[in-house]
């Protein structure tokens, strides 16, 4: 299982390179991926926020009734103009949960663990959320980046916190 980067570690601000190479270790790395997320209690997971700067992400909007969808390079091809706003939490800002107004359906291209191509069509309610969210991730975009500035300073002494914790101090010394 894998370590959740917190606020504040770099990684988590980058914009994330393109996968070109689908073989067996990227297989075992969506596993360990989906284990993790399963064991955090996520919805979604970004590769940036296991420390890897890749565009894969991992979603299970089911609970568990259902695989989770493996999105490797994904694209939105279109986003609908009808926005609407619910709360959302997120593995690397623990303890805050902010409301997001988002778009209320996307479409979406990406590539399975093979390298097959594949659409999902007008995703809404939890998965349009979700593909968002982890989207952002993969272009260093984060929760508190969709807040007002007002809202920002209201939870500067919790983001604080959460930097110095999130931060990787392994260099230093």
């Amino acid at each position: 299982m894998f370590d959740i980067k917190i606020y504040g570690d770099p990684v988590l601000r980058k914009t994330a390179q393109p996968v070109t190479v689908f073989d067996s270790s990227l297989k075992n790395f969506l596993t360990e991926m989906t284990e993790t997320m399963i064991e955090k209690d996520g919805v979604g997971l970004a590769a940036p926020q296991v420390g890897e700067s890749v565009r894969i992400a991992v979603i299970d909007v089911t609970g568990g009734e259902k695989e989770p969808l493996v999105l490797i390079n994904p694209e939105f091809i279109e986003k609908s103009e009808e926005l609407e706003e619910a709360e959302e939490g997120c593995l690397s800002v623990p303890g805050i949960h902010l409301n997001i107004t988002r778009p209320k359906t996307v479409s979406v291209r990406a590539f399975d663990s093979e390298g097959k191509e594949f659409f999902i069509k007008d995703a809404d309610g939890l998965l349009a959320r979700a593909l968002q969210h982890e989207t952002d991730h993969l272009n260093g975009i984060m929760i508190v980046d969709h807040i007002s500035a007002l809202q920002k300073k209201m939870l500067s002494t919790k983001l604080k916190k959460l930097n110095k914790t999130g931060r990787d101090t392994s260099e230093i010394s």
